[in-house]
């Protein structure tokens, strides 16, 4: 029987289309591609980290400088010595500056990319309904303070840090200083963080992998940006809540949730650490 006329090409595209080691060759550059997406991912958390920080660095020490009446531009050997009281409000306002500018790179980096949609992509409007009963994320948020204490002490303990215990404020900070320093405990370091993890990363980790794969990716990366001297133990006892406000994004659709149980999860584990 002849074949009907115009089928030759399309079942020879086909034969050519099913050749042995096509599939394992496609799963290999889907893979590959993967993988750049990943580290491309990376270096993009490191760079908003890396400028945030530098940026900070510079506003502090030149701030700090001038209200000091040091010249922020002498040479070392010509600076005078600081007061231990000057060195930790230094130190305080770095973190609570390096916070804001990493917050402020967030938004503006994704009014820059989206536009008007800068809103949806950061996972803070309101054009879908909550995908977590407000009853549940309520639960969730009185459960959670005691099972964190928890996980970080047994962790600490286990890789014998010091983060778990023995921890205490410095004498040197003013009353003013303390009330910042819990704001940014409480407020700042989740909302900037929760922006860039949560928000910014999240979003672009969607746009090449499931919602079980950016949960854990962000996760990830959000407990690697916490190393420390301790090594892997601060990461590792960061996972669970990295985890949870991951599946809070994914859940919900949105950023409120997750910066409210981060806050949260810091107050109450300040608040155990320096319960006298």
């Amino acid at each position: 029987m002849k074949p009907v006329p115009g089928t030759e090409a399309t079942d020879a595209e086909q034969g050519a289309g099913s050749r042995p080691g096509e599939a394992p060759r496609g799963r290999v550059r889907a893979a590959a591609l993967t993988l750049l997406h990943l580290l491309a991912l990376g270096l993009t958390v490191l760079l908003y980290l890396a400028v945030a920080s530098l940026i900070a660095l510079a506003i502090v020490r030149v701030g700090a400088d001038l209200r000091d009446g040091i010249d922020p531009f002498a040479a070392q050997d010509r600076r005078p010595p600081l007061h231990p009281s000057q060195i930790a409000m230094r130190e305080l306002a770095l973190d609570i500056v390096r916070q804001v500018v990493l917050a402020l790179l967030v938004v503006a980096t994704a009014l820059w990319r989206d536009r008007s949609a800068w809103r949806q992509r950061l996972a803070l409007d309101r054009t879908r309904p909550p995908g977590l009963r407000a009853s549940r994320l309520l639960l969730i948020l009185l459960v959670w303070p005691a099972f964190h204490i928890l996980w970080v002490t047994g962790t600490a303990t286990l890789f014998h840090a010091p983060f778990g215990h023995q921890v205490a404020l410095s004498p040197m900070l003013t009353a003013a200083a303390l009330a910042a320093w819990l704001a940014y405990v409480v407020v700042l370091a989740p909302t900037a963080e929760e922006l860039l993890m949560r928000g910014e990363a999240f979003a672009r980790a969607r746009a090449f992998l499931g919602p079980a794969g950016a949960i854990m990716v962000t996760a990830a990366l959000f407990a690697l940006a916490h190393l420390s001297s301790a090594g892997l133990a601060r990461p590792i006892s960061l996972l669970p809540l990295a985890l949870t406000l991951g599946w809070l994004r994914w859940r919900t659709g949105r950023l409120w949730p997750c910066i409210a149980l981060h806050g949260w999860s810091n107050l109450a584990f300040v608040a155990y650490l320096l319960w006298p």
